[in-house]
């Protein structure tokens, strides 16, 4: 059997029990939903760390509630963009919500090899992003939380949080100036940047020239896209619903590179072994645990969390305990978590 084919198989072994588990998941308090999809009105917001060339939906599609001039975008820059509030564990309106729901909800990947994925050998969601929200959800509502995972696509992380249908989304989602006029968020919590994954014996070299021709491949909504639309390189753009997805039409052949953060491009290069990561990293993409802009005390809550996620630093703290379950196989070189930066 090919290495192809056989890892065509092993991605349907992955996806199977996604497609077959859609419905309500009770184990260990959690609950899976159907994947949010877009409705009316509902829309994308790409961009690089600020650019200013990134494309960003009009505010309008987002529904009551767009941009204003309270919006922390304001004075926004590329190197201030991962500045959050100062961290607090006291309720407000928002944490006072959860505590009376008696669940968190919580918009994540299903399909992204170590950071939110079903495994197949358990059913279970599993990944670096699901312990954290796991994390945020005992700080919240005790050790026993119910949590309610719904699986959103790209582009409906920002539509899923302004409409209300999540309180935060936990999905490998970068923080810059351009979603930060449509969303809050938390600091930092892992420090990625985009790069190129093309099979081995592909000529593409790096984030270049070497792309003029090629089908790239990346995912709506994405920084990736954005950095796309700004440059290029003479590539012919590919846009699906979720990363996983480009990898499928990679191994098919309809594909022949991948743009997305390195931290998802080593995920996939560890699910096949035919492709590799190409050139260096060539933006800066912090993650942070997205929330709604208006839910200031719940974003003070998460930054309490992550502090206390952080502690230990590069030696035993939770933090480095999930780095080391889930992400440094793939990704060997990291010594410590991103530090927080704030605002005020």
């Amino acid at each position: 059997m090919s290495v192809r084919r056989r890892v065509l198989g092993n991605l349907r072994a992955v996806l199977a029990p996604v497609a077959a588990g859609m419905g309500v998941m009770a184990a260990a308090a959690a609950v899976l939903v159907p994947t949010l999809a877009g409705g009316p009105g509902d829309g994308a917001v790409g961009g690089g760390a600020g650019r200013a060339s990134s494309p960003v939906v009009t505010h309008g599609a987002y529904g009551p509630g767009s941009a204003s001039a309270r919006s922390p975008a304001a004075g926004c820059t590329p190197e201030n963009a991962a500045e959050s509030l100062r961290p607090s564990s006291e309720d407000g309106p928002a944490v006072a919500r959860i505590k009376e729901r008696g669940q968190l909800v919580v918009g994540v990947d299903q399909n992204t090899y170590r950071w939110g994925y079903r495994d197949p050998a358990t059913g279970k969601l599993a990944g670096f992003d699901i312990d954290l929200a796991r994390a945020i959800a005992a700080d919240i509502l005790g050790p026993d939380a119910k949590v309610v995972f719904k699986a959103v696509p790209t582009d409906q992380r920002i539509p899923a949080l302004r409409k209300r249908r999540v309180d935060m989304v936990v999905r490998t989602m970068t923080i810059n100036c351009a979603r930060k006029k449509l969303v809050a968020f938390s600091t930092s919590y892992f420090q990625g940047g985009q790069q190129v994954l093309a099979p081995k014996t592909s000529a593409v070299k790096a984030f270049d020239d070497s792309l003029r021709g090629k089908r790239v491949c990346t995912a709506a909504g994405s920084t990736g896209e954005a950095e796309l639309a700004a440059r290029p390189h003479g590539a012919k753009v590919l846009t699906v619903p979720n990363q996983l997805d480009c990898l499928v039409r990679l191994q098919l052949g309809q594909a022949d590179a991948v743009v997305t953060d390195n931290a998802l491009a080593a995920a996939q290069a560890a699910q096949d072994p035919a492709v590799e990561l190409k050139g260096r990293p060539f933006t800066n993409e912090p993650y942070g645990v997205a929330m709604n802009e208006a839910d200031t005390d719940l974003v003070r809550r998460v930054n309490k969390v992550l502090d206390d996620y952080r502690a230990g630093g590069a030696s035993d703290g939770p933090w480095m305990r999930a780095y080391r379950k889930w992400l440094k196989a793939d990704l060997p070189d990291i010594s410590g978590p991103p530090s927080p930066e704030y605002s005020d």
